[in-house]
């Protein structure tokens, strides 16, 4: 994230000012060579798990695709339901994972040089066609694996909690709120975000 964004933050928002001080500079890095097939399965397979249990479920399942680092959609008609499975993944996430690569397929969700043209609203409205793929998901694709510089994940804890903290807030803001509430951060709303994380993980530390 550019020091562009720091300068505005620190301009608009009091809060945001001591936050920077605080947690110093955004190093967020995007994973910008994954493709949007591999994001969102990864994603389906962090789902109601801890990172680790799903790190091992995603090694298991990498495992049925040997010569490969991670499979491609076509890739997925050569292994069985039961394969998967035995890798740890429910038939629900299976079936996710199934639609993931039949959208890929069929051009619903775009190539890794297709997605980088497409607006945020765009990459939104193509990716929650998908089974179990909702708007948080993809906001996450748009933070760590496009850059993209101005998504404020209102539906995520983290940033919520964080948003509690900073602001010495008595209750949990709204997502309508946190969205009214952060367009004085705009178009620099992902790094205020990340600043949201560092808050909430500071508290949790203490």
């Amino acid at each position: 994230m550019t020091p562009a964004a720091h300068k505005h933050l620190s301009k608009r928002d009091k809060i945001m000012r001591l936050l920077i001080r605080t947690h110093g500079k955004c190093d967020l890095v995007p994973e910008l060579r994954r493709s949007p097939f591999q994001s969102l399965v990864m994603a389906i397979a962090h789902q109601q798990l801890n990172g680790k249990a799903a790190n091992t479920i995603l090694g298991r399942f990498k495992k049925l695709f040997p010569g490969r680092k991670f499979p491609r959609a076509e890739d997925l008609a050569g292994v069985t339901d039961e394969q998967i499975r035995a890798c740890g993944f429910s038939y629900n996430k299976i079936k996710s994972i199934r639609d993931i690569a039949e959208k890929t397929l069929s051009g619903v969700i775009p190539t890794s040089r297709e997605i980088v043209k497409l607006s945020d609203d765009e990459i939104v409205a193509r990716l929650t066609e998908v089974r179990g793929v909702g708007r948080w998901t993809v906001e996450m694709l748009l933070i760590f694996q496009l850059g993209r510089l101005d998504v404020l994940p209102v539906d995520d804890f983290g940033v919520r909690s964080g948003f509690r903290h900073a602001y010495k807030k008595r209750e949990m803001p709204s997502p309508k709120e946190l969205l009214a509430f952060g367009e004085r951060w705009k178009p620099h709303r992902t790094t205020a975000a990340w600043f949201l994380w560092c808050a909430a993980d500071a508290k949790k530390k203490k």
